[in-house]
């Protein structure tokens, strides 16, 4: 059996999926979950990383665990506690999904520097381990939704600063690869788009998606800047704009991993936003 943590996010939900798809016994695991988010046969569990105990009855019986970092990028994740609960349960083998900025910026402790000590305990664990370091998501675009629906706006900073961004479903395609074979262990993956892209491009491709424009606004740095306040710490505020508006030439670097491990190409934006057009309608 697999468990999935965070089953119904961006890339715990594909992967649930094709996991299901692949004829594998799968336990699905969030703090909230409703059986209209799982296929058939998927066994759903409520539990939340930040309290590993309780995880226990999701992991009874499991040979292989899916761990992410609860949305918190490393912060307030106790992984050493929540790999224990997986060790004593007779998990075998973790897949990790962690972040590039591990490896392109491990001085911020707010991004690389926190999953590095995920990464760490993960290595330690004496479990059979597959580490997946992605790069910025696809699905970050929703956070545009709502002004695409009212107005056919989107507003960033950085408008023509581009990052090659990866799909969630992607990712879970790799992860779920990692999860049922044996090659991938002690593996470290960088996994991206096939080529970088800009904001003022996305908001095309959104556009090109609904068939109607949609207008990109280029937000100063500031205004940036306080709208991501609201809702990051001003930590990881600073290091996102960073990212963001100077990418480092590891951010930019094209990573072959997904084609390596899959056997095709990496998906791009304009085929992710065709894919979920009806979030921007």
């Amino acid at each position: 059996m697999i468990v999935v943590t965070g089953a119904t996010g961006n890339v715990g939900r594909p992967l649930v999926a094709a996991l299901a798809a692949a004829g594998e016994r799968v336990t699905a695991v969030s703090r909230g979950i409703a059986p209209a988010d799982l296929p058939d046969g998927v066994v759903r569990v409520r539990a939340d990383l930040a309290e590993p105990e309780s995880l226990r009855p999701a992991l009874d019986g499991a040979g292989a665990l899916f761990l992410h970092d609860g949305g918190t990028g490393g912060h307030g994740l106790d992984a050493r506690a929540v790999l224990a609960v997986a060790r004593d349960a007779g998990v075998a083998r973790v897949v990790l999904l962690s972040s590039q900025a591990v490896a392109t910026r491990p001085e911020s402790p707010s991004h690389g520097g926190a999953m590095r000590a995920v990464e760490d305990a993960v290595r330690g664990s004496g479990l059979a381990w597959t580490v997946l370091r992605a790069g910025g998501f696809a699905s970050n675009a929703f956070a545009w939704a709502g002004s695409v629906r009212a107005e056919r706006t989107v507003a960033a900073p950085f408008g023509d600063v581009g990052i090659p961004v990866v799909d969630p479903a992607d990712l879970a395609e790799v992860a779920a690869v990692a999860l049922r074979k044996d090659e991938h262990t002690g593996r470290t993956y960088e996994l991206n788009g096939p080529a970088a892209v800009t904001p003022r491009q996305q908001a095309a491709a959104i556009g090109a998606a609904l068939g109607e424009p949609v207008r990109f606004v280029e937000l100063t740095r500031d205004a940036a800047r306080a709208r991501m306040a609201a809702f990051m710490p001003e930590a990881v505020v600073e290091t996102t704009l960073a990212a963001l508006g100077e990418p480092t030439a590891g951010e930019l670097r094209l990573s072959p991993d997904v084609e390596d491990v899959l056997g095709r190409a990496p998906g791009t934006f304009a085929g992710w936003a065709r894919r979920n057009a009806g979030a921007f309608r």
